[in-house]
């Protein structure tokens, strides 16, 4: 289905001013070499990081992330309780915070929520989308506290219509300020969270149940 609905050009899923040209691919792996001697689980050292290679790439937005192994997490012991988890899930668009966020795709308003212990989504909301006979979800974390206002479900959103804007990291709970942005097949029993982050054991069943956001969004 999302190879279907695939563009020619990447899709923007933020300030549509902001040229594809304009987005960079990030690496955030244990195995990135870069990485060995800074703490990138901090959000200041993380977004220094962030800094040089938008810098270097004369870029705005830095995105990549999906199934990257990371050592992001360890921010928070929420992702230790028992399996740990350290796989991300979903590709993050790191950007300034307050940046708008716009819809991909035709959808309405699922859920919502602020998951707001640290290491968590914060503001985060979940449409929901129907392709001929498919109904899958996509979910938006990281997102400013005014970004659920007027939210109400089944809110409807056209594709190119604005949704949230980016939450700075006392709000997202401890990252640098960045979108996460996942794709869900079945949600299961979730409102305003899905589990973005899995555990090694598990990898096969979130990779079914979340494909790679790049199918729909074009990018890599």
């Amino acid at each position: 289905m999302f190879t279907q609905t695939r563009q020619q050009q990447p899709l923007p899923i933020l300030d549509p001013a902001i040229p594809i040209a304009q987005y960079c691919p990030l690496h955030l792996s244990y195995d990135t070499p870069e990485l060995e001697n800074i703490p990138i689980a901090d959000p200041d050292a993380c977004q220094r990081y962030i800094d040089q290679v938008l810098e270097r790439n004369g870029a705005k937005v830095a995105y990549g992330g999906y199934l990257e192994r990371r050592a992001l997490y360890s921010i928070s012991g929420r992702f230790e309780k028992g399996k740990a988890r350290d796989i991300h899930l979903g590709v993050d668009f790191w950007c300034k915070a307050g940046t708008t966020v716009v819809c991909p795709m035709e959808g309405r308003v699922h859920s919502f929520a602020n998951n707001a212990d640290h290491g968590n989504y914060g503001p985060t909301i979940v449409l929901e989308h129907h392709y001929r006979e498919l109904k899958f979800y996509s979910l938006y974390g990281h997102l400013s506290i005014i970004s659920l206002e007027s939210l109400y479900p089944g809110k409807h959103f056209s594709r190119g219509d604005i949704l949230a804007t980016l939450g700075t990291p006392d709000i997202n709970v401890g990252y640098a300020p960045h979108l996460h942005f996942q794709l869900i097949l079945d949600l299961g029993t979730y409102k305003g969270d899905y589990p973005g982050v899995c555990a090694e054991d598990d990898i096969e069943y979130y990779k079914n149940n979340c494909p790679d956001p790049n199918l729909l969004l074009g990018f890599g």
